[in-house]
């Protein structure tokens, strides 16, 4: 939760209140809309119902089915997450009850030996005592009685000194135990809390990485998706445009076909109403150059008859 928390942090400061993620959908989001608009507006002036409600309908297909694989993505991401706080919490409190109970362990024995050590420290104090006791008793006896008093006097303080001389080093000893106990018992859990935070850090770390990778992972597969459908686009238009080219350029070709044939057929029968004209001014010529052939000869025939 803390390394989420500081990674949302880290991510607002770094890119903004709009996350990377939430631009690039955005940008994409505007790119499919445009070039949507654009080629329904191209489909629309070309008057092509069928395929804008077939284009339309594969747009809201492919929408929808990348909405539902992000949305699958992100539900396995959600639950792996969820699985990984459960292990990682139950984890805790197993090496939270596995310390407490070695800390309750350690202490149970140190007890044990606190309390044997007071009996035996007690059965020695009394033997000892009743051992010198005893030995200074059985050597004054056999003294004289004169000084008795003042021998059972020393006896005794000498006894005392040397109960609190015993007491004192006994004290001093178990102090420095109880001190190197604790030393020791301090270092093993420094140890154990160390070993903890580096398997810790080594874990955050592989955690870390993971999900760098594999969002790395989808960022590639969305940017794939994104280059794919554009270029598929792009070679979808550029055939579209060649058809069209290409049709323009056929009914280009036909109308001038239609009149170069029209031409044609417009210099034939002008050729041959030229032809026409010409015939009928050579027959109109001939038939003149007759009539003036038949006129000479007959004005030739009938000098020749006037001079006969």
């Amino acid at each position: 939760y803390l390394a989420r928390k500081f990674f949302y942090l880290w991510a607002k400061m770094t890119f903004g209140q709009v996350l990377p993620s939430k631009a690039r959908c955005f940008y994409d989001q505007k790119i499919l809309q445009k070039t949507f608009g654009e080629w329904k507006e191209q489909w629309t002036v070309c008057r092509e119902k069928k395929l804008n409600l077939r284009a339309d309908y594969h747009h809201r297909h492919l929408l929808l089915n990348l909405i539902f694989k992000a949305w699958r993505a992100y539900v396995c991401q959600q639950q792996g997450k969820r699985n990984k706080y459960y292990v990682a919490g139950f984890h805790a409190r197993k090496q939270t009850l596995l310390r407490t109970w070695q800390h309750w362990l350690v202490y149970v024995d140190v007890q044990r030996t606190k309390h044997g050590m007071q009996s035996v420290a007690l059965a020695f104090r009394e033997s000892s005592c009743l051992r010198i006791s005893w030995a200074v008793w059985r050597r004054q006896h056999y003294q004289k009685c004169s000084g008795r008093k003042m021998t059972i006097l020393a006896l005794q303080h000498w006894a005392q000194s040397l109960q609190s001389r015993a007491w004192l080093q006994w004290r001093e000893l178990y102090l420095y135990t109880q001190n190197e106990k604790q030393k020791n018992t301090r270092a093993v859990t420094h140890h154990q809390h160390w070993e903890l935070r580096r398997y810790v850090g080594a874990w955050l770390g592989y955690l870390n990485l993971h999900r760098v990778k594999k969002r790395q992972n989808e960022l590639a597969q969305e940017f794939h998706r994104s280059r794919t459908l554009q270029r598929h686009f792009s070679d979808w238009q550029l055939s579209w445009e060649c058809r069209r080219r290409v049709h323009a350029h056929q009914r280009d070709l036909e109308k001038q076909a239609a009149k170069i044939a029209l031409w044609r057929v417009f210099a034939h029968w002008k050729h041959y109403v030229v032809l026409c004209v010409e015939e009928a001014q050579q027959c109109e010529l001939a038939e003149k150059h007759y009539k003036c052939h038949l006129l000479v000869r007959a004005l030739l025939c009938a000098r020749w008859e006037s001079l006969w």
